[in-house]
């Protein structure tokens, strides 16, 4: 048996997340310590991509924060995330839309699933 894959099974903390894939739009909600402060922060954009396998698995969010691109890599585990709320499911045909990145305007928006 693969020790670390026994490790993280045992160990790391999982959290209860809602199923999300590249193209949907979330808003991740997570705190932040500044001192002896703790407040709350989100971050909401498009899902880029979720790269990883059990506890060392990531996603990345894109948001545009003005004209400015800003992308911001989470790691599923990470305690400090206390909620994903999942705002709109995206239609895309890959599972890492980084060709998102160059498209402005029009262009830029991904349309959303039926169901």
């Amino acid at each position: 048996m693969d020790l670390v894959k026994f490790v993280q099974d045992e160990f790391v903390t999982r959290n209860e997340l809602p199923q999300f894939a590249a193209g949907d739009t979330i808003t991740v909600y997570y705190e932040i310590r500044e001192g002896e402060k703790v407040r709350t922060q989100f971050f909401r954009g498009v899902v880029i991509q979720r790269r990883g396998v059990g506890s060392s698995e990531t996603f990345t969010i894109r948001k545009m924060s003005g004209t400015v691109g800003v992308e911001r890599i989470f790691p599923v585990n990470l305690p400090t995330i206390q909620k994903i709320e999942v705002n709109k499911r995206g239609t895309v045909r890959r599972a890492r839309i980084y060709y998102f990145r160059e498209l402005t305007g029009k262009k830029a928006r991904i349309k959303e699933k039926r169901n």
